[in-house]
């Protein structure tokens, strides 16, 4: 039978999908064999053939799990899923079937299993299988995670912790993530105070990271709906600014960051000409990542051409100056197999920093 973990959080955006590609880089060092299952799967794709939650196919691609995806999302929710549940269309039995049954085959499979949960503890209540029910029905020890703070962790594991208690289900450890790293043993250690009489581990993860919180310009092209042109190689390079090119031509220049993306209305031909000339410089390389050009107006047939033989990376869209900005700002970038810069600095970050030992010791 497997060792299995089941990684829960206090919301969403905490970082499990990280911390489950760690655990995974770790326990492949260690186990012979290792699997991944979502049970309840929020978020869709499709891939080899299967609707799948995405977190399962990218466990599936990065770990080369594909035998296994039949089973690693066993439950995928719509958007008419709780409608057909409540109105008697599916069943909760039928549900937690389907999960006890997938994870029992993957529990032969495999000597070290993970298992993510969806959001906070009480995610999944509607169809019968919360984080807190699906740990308790799959006998898995919970690993509960929340972004690194003092009054608002405190708060958000408390609440947490009372559904798995709830439930009776076993929290193995409490785990912070997202350290500002000035502020890392400060946090620990008030937090070690808050829980000294608990009967948990308090472990330490992940400082925080622009380099996985920002975006790739290939999911800024998603999000903007917009192929990328210019250099398409480039499309997994990490913008790790954002700016509006609202400025003159020099302020734009002088407020470059490291891997700046800017967005430049189309009608500014005389900035987008500047930054096209600025990216054959080495000194400028590094600086821009890429041109978003909104704007309902068109681009000039010499200021195309002008872009085009840059070769900078660009992506045109009609959406206002401000939706555009909006709409890149507010996404959190989700990880994908194809995120390679990203996906090699996870495993450099769990060999470095997570204490697998630790984790894989309370199992």
């Amino acid at each position: 039978m497997a060792r299995k973990l089941f990684v829960a959080a206090t919301g969403k955006d905490c970082g499990k999908t990280t911390l489950c590609l760690s655990l995974l880089h770790c326990a492949a060092k260690k186990y012979p064999r290792i699997g991944f299952i979502k049970p309840v799967g929020p978020k869709l794709t499709h891939f080899q053939g299967l609707q799948v939650d995405k977190d399962a196919a990218l466990m599936a691609g990065v770990f080369g799990l594909g035998e296994q995806l039949a089973l690693m999302s066993p439950v995928t929710v719509g958007p008419q899923t709780s409608r057909e549940l409540l109105d008697g269309v599916c069943h909760r039995a039928d549900l937690t079937e389907r999960i006890v049954d997938a994870c029992r085959q993957l529990e032969q499979q495999c000597d070290f299993l993970v298992i993510e949960g969806a959001g906070h503890a009480g995610v999944g209540s509607v169809l019968g299988c919360s984080n807190a029910e699906v740990a308790r029905l799959l006998g898995a020890p919970v690993l509960l995670m929340a972004e690194a703070a003092i009054g608002r962790a405190i708060d958000a594991l408390q609440l947490n912790l009372y559904a798995f208690e709830r439930h009776q289900v076993p929290v193995a450890a409490l785990l912070l993530n997202k350290f500002i790293p000035e502020k890392r043993q400060e946090t620990l250690g008030y937090l070690r105070k808050a829980f000294a009489a608990a009967p948990h581990a308090l472990l330490g993860a992940f400082n925080y990271s622009p380099i996985l919180a920002n975006p790739t310009l290939d999911r800024i092209s998603r999000i903007l709906a917009t192929p990328l042109r210019g250099d398409t190689s480039q499309r997994q390079r990490i913008a790790h600014h954002v700016q509006l090119g609202a400025a003159s031509a020099q302020r734009v220049a002088d407020l470059l960051q490291d891997s700046t993306l800017l967005l430049v209305n189309s009608s500014r031909d005389e900035l987008m000409v500047m930054l096209a000339s600025l990216y054959h410089l080495p000194e400028y390389r590094g600086r821009i990542a890429g041109l978003v050009i909104p704007g309902q107006a068109a681009v000039s047939p010499i200021t195309q051409k002008i872009l085009d033989d840059s070769g900078i990376p660009y992506l045109r869209t009609t959406l206002s100056n401000s939706e555009a900005f909006a709409r890149i700002t507010r996404d959190v970038a989700k990880i994908t197999a194809d995120d390679q810069e990203k996906i090699a600095f996870i495993r450099q970050l769990a060999d470095d920093e997570l204490d697998f030992a630790t984790i894989d010791a309370l199992l």
